[in-house]
């Protein structure tokens, strides 16, 4: 599968909300919350365009972190069921982590379940790493919430490959 990330948009929404409480069940955002984010210029959400299936969004991830701040948050990231372990999630944190670097950003947090490991790899391999628990976070659920932080990398520069 090949994906077009973008600026998400307000008008997004009903797609975004449909992949976010396919994904989060209890645990997933209002769609007022999310639109409020999408809005907000202090943050930054990309949406990720199935380029086969114009209008089907298989993933999305948002960033907060105001322009000069220090500090970075990444919000959310969902991708879906059937566009997973395709690199589809690592680009898209790539992408807000390029983001976040340009807004200033030399520190970037989150939070992941800590009943699922497959995300917590994923932060561990893009640099990311554990420094609190916040027991009993998701509720209704109360499953603990692992706090991972990423010192934000310089970015790296590659010659041209090619003729």
């Amino acid at each position: 599968m090949t994906w077009q990330l973008r600026r998400a948009r307000p008008d997004d929404l009903e797609r975004i909300m449909e992949l976010e409480t396919s994904t989060f069940g209890s645990d997933a955002w209002s769609s007022d919350a999310m639109l409020s984010d999408l809005r907000n210029p202090q943050c930054y959400y990309l949406v990720a365009d199935r380029l086969s299936f114009p209008g089907e969004i298989d993933g999305y991830a948002g960033l907060f972190a105001p322009q000069g701040a220090h500090e970075g948050d990444i919000q959310t990231i969902a991708v879906a069921q059937s566009a997973r372990r395709a690199g589809l999630g690592r680009a898209l944190m790539n992408a807000l982590i390029t983001e976040a670097r340009k807004r200033g950003a030399v520190e970037v947090f989150l939070e992941v379940r800590a009943d699922n490991p497959g995300p917590k790899r994923l932060y561990e391999d893009l640099g990311f790493e554990e420094i609190a628990v916040r027991v009993g976070y998701y509720q209704p659920d109360g499953v603990d919430a692992i706090v991972m932080r990423l010192r934000v990398p310089d970015p790296v520069t590659r010659p041209a490959v090619g003729q």
